[in-house]
């Protein structure tokens, strides 16, 4: 059975963007480039929500060609949305369905793993169905003060494992957590 996994940069006091979507708090190294490509490698598709996926659209398909860029832009991604008419970013797919079911019937088919990138409110009702297999949590040693809570609107308590927490150079830790 495939896995999904959440992969957000968090930080220390819990946001995963700044006021009015900011997101340029975090500036990526070399050790979270060398994550990223070994998080890509093991997945076969990549769930957003809206705001993610146009912000990804926007960026990835005129980026730097490198391992990242080709595996953002080629991977199959499915995007939750009840707004947006169309998906037209290389291997999307527009989901308009519920979000639990689809990914139900998702992790049952054969394949890698599935994972969610920034759409806090896709990771927060995946969780609510208990549908995450492992949490990856980027905490980078910033306070913003304000901004979108990672895990907004969560109604219930959920028992985490910590499996692993390597720090990187630049203080920023990857925690990697699974259900209890």
């Amino acid at each position: 059975m495939r896995r999904v996994i959440v992969s957000n940069l968090m930080t220390v006091d819990g946001y995963f963007e700044g006021p009015n979507h900011a997101f340029d708090w975090f500036v990526p190294d070399e050790e979270f480039l060398e994550y990223a490509k070994n998080m890509l490698r093991s997945a076969d598709l990549l769930i957003f929500g809206r705001r993610t996926y146009q912000f990804m659209a926007s960026y990835w398909p005129t980026a730097s060609a490198d391992e990242i860029e080709d595996k953002m832009n080629n991977l199959e991604k499915i995007v939750f949305s009840k707004s947006l008419r169309n998906v037209e970013w290389k291997n999307a797919k527009l989901a308009k369905e519920n979000l639990a079911e689809e990914i139900s019937k998702l992790k049952r088919l054969p394949g890698k793993d599935m994972v969610v990138l920034g759409s806090a409110s896709i990771a927060s009702a995946l969780l609510e169905g208990g549908l995450i297999d492992e949490y990856r949590v980027i905490l980078d040693p910033m306070l913003l003060g304000g901004g979108t809570l990672l895990f907004s609107g969560i109604t219930k308590r959920t028992k985490l494992k910590l499996c692993s927490a390597k720090p990187f150079k630049s203080g920023v830790v990857l925690l990697t957590y699974q259900k209890a």
